[in-house]
């Protein structure tokens, strides 16, 4: 709330009357305090109009703005004067702040926006993956989709673009190592195993990030953490020996992924930007994906790019469509960059264990939605497995908010 901005200029000569005693007595002190009191009953009036004659509203105005803001009377030949009233703020304290249930609101749909995108993109991805079984290319087409987003919004100004110095690509660097790695192991697992199945083994990733930490970052782990990852190592155990899509390449590829993702979070903590060289999530990840991208698609045609041509012509005469193929891969591309960067949005609104306990939700809803759409066959023990280690790490993210109790001196 804010007082109102007074900006009054007249250039109009007024005729001053002439003062029959010049040298008489000024106007006593009660004239002023009757001029200022009428002056304020004016101002109060319905659309600020005065009711009294305009000379005397606009005298009194003169005399009011006088005592309460700043003016100058300029005593040249058009006698024109000049009324400032500075902008002064009546409760700096005063702030608009969203509604608290605008904000749940939007943090829900947010959320809801991350699930959906991830759903889809495990979906779409395993599509893909089923009928071109080349990871590296599939994952580079990915980051590729993914630069082309972010370059589309840095040229519309929706994002603004960073100025990445040496000393700040000298850090990025491992980490887009690390995150052109996670990508790369998760998509070979899930060419290899069940969607399901690859995200109970990616529920191990508290347990790498306990270890990390205690390792590179000399971070103790409280005894309800440890007693958390239990039922996680236990879970993901009794899942594997009874998954029916059980292969050790799609196991120890999402292990690997496990190992690289959370190598990268922990390396993020330790090799902290200065405050001024920053980065936001945003951009971050945006240019995590595009030195991803320019990383991987030499690899990508390193490793498969002779087996192109051949299979592609084998299975065009098996009934291969590439159209749909091409269609389904722009989708995963897409999918996966949206979620990607929306998780990041809400890391940006939220604390970091709010948004493990919510990716541990996301993690339940990937595995039932792909055991309902692929029709994925899971015994009892499977599922008991599965949820043991789903529950193990919603104990870790519950456990992360103890803080241990200060040694006493």
């Amino acid at each position: 709330m804010q007082s109102n901005l007074f900006s009054l200029s007249l250039s109009t000569p007024f005729l001053k009357p002439p003062n029959p005693n010049p040298k008489g007595p000024k106007p006593k002190l009660s004239h002023l305090s009757h001029s200022l009191s009428s002056t304020q009953l004016n101002l109060n009036s319905t659309h600020g109009l005065s009711q009294q004659s305009p000379v005397y509203a606009f005298s009194s105005s003169c005399f009011y703005m006088r005592a309460c803001g700043s003016f100058s009377v300029s005593n040249q030949r058009n006698n024109s004067f000049k009324v400032r009233a500075a902008l002064v703020p009546e409760n700096t304290g005063d702030t608009v702040k969203p509604s608290g249930v605008i904000k749940t609101l939007r943090l829900g749909f947010m959320f809801g926006i991350w699930y959906i995108l991830n759903i889809y993109f495990n979906i779409y991805n395993k599509q893909v993956l089923k009928v071109y079984p080349f990871p590296a290319t599939v994952t580079a087409f990915q980051f590729g989709f993914g630069s082309l987003m972010v370059a589309l919004m840095w040229a519309s100004n929706s994002y603004i673009r960073p100025k990445i110095t040496p000393q700040q690509l000298a850090v990025i660097f491992p980490l887009a190592v690390a995150h052109t790695l996670g990508n790369l192991l998760t998509n070979i697992s899930l060419g290899k195993v069940a969607v399901s199945f690859t995200h109970t083994i990616k529920a191990m990733e508290p347990f790498f990030t306990v270890v990390l930490s205690a390792l590179f970052l000399a971070e103790r782990p409280t005894l309800w953490v440890v007693s958390s990852l239990v039922p996680i190592v236990g879970g993901v155990a009794l899942a594997s020996f009874t998954e029916a899509s059980f292969n050790w390449t799609g196991f120890y590829s999402a292990m690997a992924s496990n190992l690289t993702n959370q190598s990268r979070n922990v390396f993020s903590k330790k090799l902290m930007f200065k405050k001024e060289e920053s980065l936001d999530n945003i951009n971050l990840f945006s240019v995590l994906t595009i030195i991803s991208f320019i990383l991987l698609v030499p690899v990508a045609i390193f490793l498969e790019g002779a087996k192109y041509p051949t299979y592609l012509q084998s299975n065009a005469n098996q009934g291969l469509n590439v159209r749909e193929l091409c269609v389904r891969s722009i989708l995963a591309g897409f999918c996966l960059h949206g979620y990607q960067q929306v998780s990041y949005m809400i890391l940006d609104m939220v604390s970091p264990i709010t948004h493990a306990v919510g990716n541990c939700v996301k993690r339940v809803v990937v595995i039932v939605s792909s055991i309902i759409f692929f029709q994925t066959r899971v015994s009892p023990i499977n599922s008991l497995g599965t949820a043991l280690a789903l529950a193990g790490v919603f104990l870790y993210s519950r456990a992360k908010r103890i803080k241990p109790k200060p040694k006493a001196a």
